[in-house]
């Protein structure tokens, strides 16, 4: 419980801290996030507080300006069973606005566009973002801790584009 609320201080800390090359990185470290060297993560960026000891960022690799990686999807209290890992390869650029979700891998040397929102994996060397905003599938069931997340992405009915 006091390991929980400690990291919780240091992610508070590290999310408004100046100096992303060396105090922001060391922080997340403290809290159990792998990070390589010479990483930069830039202000107001949301690490996992549950399971920071799931996420890994490799060498030379740089998270933009208020994105968000998380490595769970439960609701509720913080549960010990195995959460979903995020690993970042070296030589990554993530945009600002990003959100990365849980159990993706983004290949060495890859790109994310600023505002992307990551749910599989990608491969190494990609350019990798959405270029426009649209419908993606229908829902029968909502995301809700009622429902929860499993019974959601079965509901989920992909609407099919016309060509």
């Amino acid at each position: 419980m006091l390991k929980n609320i400690f990291g919780r201080v240091i992610h508070t800390v590290a999310f408004i801290v100046p100096f992303g090359g060396s105090v922001r990185p060391f922080l997340h470290r403290m809290r159990g996030v792998k990070i390589g060297k010479n990483v930069w993560i830039s202000k107001y960026v949301y690490i996992d507080e549950n399971h920071p000891e799931c996420i890994s960022i490799g060498d030379n690799s740089t998270i933009g300006f208020r994105s968000t990686i998380f490595a769970h999807t439960y609701f509720g209290p913080r549960q010990k069973n195995n959460p979903d890992k995020v690993l970042i390869g070296n030589n990554v650029y993530v945009g600002p606005h990003c959100l990365i979700l849980p159990n993706v891998t983004i290949g060495d040397g890859s790109v994310i566009k600023g505002g992307t929102v990551v749910t599989r994996n990608v491969p190494p060397h990609t350019l990798y973002g959405m270029p426009n905003a649209e419908p993606l599938a229908n829902l029968t069931v909502p995301l809700t801790s009622e429902s929860g997340y499993d019974a959601f992405v079965k509901g989920i009915r992909p609407i099919r584009k016309k060509r």
